[in-house]
């Protein structure tokens, strides 16, 4: 059974990291390399087609890249930035590898220290129990669960935030509309592109150190940030200096 229409009517819960609404898939398009379309294994062990992310999608900011790095984190450090919309992956020689990321309004509220607890592909997704007994007509459908796969808000991983042993409810995970990531949304916790979640999650073990940051630490740390009106966000420098142009 498929849940889009479901899922298309949910509002956010901090606790369940409740997803946005899903745009149209879009068929795959030519190679991007990274970004490029694949076959994935399924939680039952059928093939999963992830969609090429659209080159529309693939901004500056939003593209994976390694940048220099100059927070004060260790290495192996994953640093969420929900003000700037970005996730560090922390490496050695004064680098990191950046990730553009789509923040819901769960995304901000968290922030300091923990560790990810658990980690998986193709995760599925359950509503809490005040959300079942407020809202039984919306979530008592997806009370047992609703299982991973392409209809699935939390994408095709997920990293579990713990601290002192229990769970966060803070995520970090894929997405099913590629169209968010670099954006302010509606609802959710930190989402990557499926792609991106996908080496993220290679590439990090179970009792990694998240950091997430504060409005002030990202200030002092990515400069101060203007909002376009495409929902993308830039350096206010850039901004003004192009306000500044004459016109041509």
């Amino acid at each position: 059974m498929r849940f889009a229409p479901l899922i298309l009517a949910m509002g956010l819960g901090l606790a369940a990291c409740a997803p946005t609404p899903q745009t149209p898939a879009q068929p795959p398009t030519a190679d991007q390399g990274v970004y490029g379309a694949r076959v994935d294994t399924g939680p039952n062990g059928q093939p999963i087609e992830i969609h090429a992310v659209r080159p529309a999608y693939l901004t500056e900011r939003n593209r994976r890249q390694r940048v220099p790095y100059n927070g004060p984190d260790a290495p192996g450090t994953i640093v969420v930035d929900p003000y700037a919309r970005f996730l560090y992956y922390v490496l050695d020689n004064g680098e990191a590898m950046r990730y553009g990321v789509a923040v819901g309004q769960a995304g901000k509220n968290f922030q300091g220290s923990a560790t990810i607890g658990r980690k998986h592909a193709w995760p599925s997704w359950t509503p809490t129990a005040n959300m079942v007994r407020t809202q039984p007509e919306l979530y008592g459908p997806l009370k047992g669960g609703l299982p991973g796969g392409v209809d699935n808000p939390l994408g095709s991983r997920a990293l579990y935030l713990y601290q002192g042993g229990r769970d966060t409810m803070y995520r970090i995970h894929g997405t099913m509309d590629p169209s968010s990531i670099g954006k302010a949304t509606s609802a959710g916790c930190i989402r990557l592109f499926n792609q991106d979640i996908m080496d993220l999650f290679e590439n990090v073990p179970n009792g990694t150190r998240v950091k997430v940051r504060t409005r002030a630490e990202s200030l002092a740390l990515e400069g101060p940030l203007v909002e376009l009106p495409n929902g993308y966000l830039a350096p206010a420098g850039e901004v003004q200096t192009a306000a500044a142009q004459p016109a041509q």
